[in-house]
């Protein structure tokens, strides 16, 4: 995906991962795309600052198929295209 597909699928609120479900692109308050790390909440821009690439490949980046809370835990189930 690209930056202007994975930017869309946020704004149309899918849930964007990246590498892995311990991963999610997010949009924050000042309309800053990040990559967040759900674990500790660290994140990085999901582009470089000029905005032209991104922080990863885009073969990395997917939407999650659906997502499933089990015992008041969410875990996202996802296929990865190859």
């Amino acid at each position: 995906m690209n930056i202007n597909d994975i930017k869309t699928a946020v704004d149309a609120g899918k849930t964007m991962h990246w590498v892995n479900t311990g991963y999610v692109v997010r949009k924050d308050c000042l309309g800053q795309y990040l990559i967040v790390y759900l674990p500790n909440g660290s994140a990085i821009g999901l582009t470089n600052r000029a905005g032209t690439q991104l922080n990863g490949a885009e073969g990395e980046f997917f939407i999650a198929e659906c997502e499933a809370s089990v015992q008041g835990i969410t875990a996202t189930i996802s296929q990865k295209e190859f």
